[in-house]
């Protein structure tokens, strides 16, 4: 049996990333990231991971603050 996989064209962009720690939510921007064209899957490098990381736990002073509305699903 023969399995045939739809072509992914991965761009390199810059995009927004967004987590949840402690119950906050933190967003950083401009990361930049291989996303696929088809889907929008975002690929990161390590190297970009461990800086997501290290701007996490090091809880630098943020560029600026936003509000954020929240909504239930339920």
């Amino acid at each position: 049996m023969v399995t045939t996989y739809p072509k992914e064209t991965f761009v390199p962009e810059k995009v927004t990333y967004t987590i949840e720690v402690d119950g906050k939510l933190i967003v950083i921007e401009h990361v930049p990231a291989r996303v696929c064209v088809e889907t929008g899957e975002q690929l990161f490098s390590a190297e970009t991971v461990e800086r997501i990381q290290q701007l996490i736990l090091t809880r630098q002073k943020p560029a600026r603050m936003m509000e954020v509305p929240v909504y239930e699903f339920a």
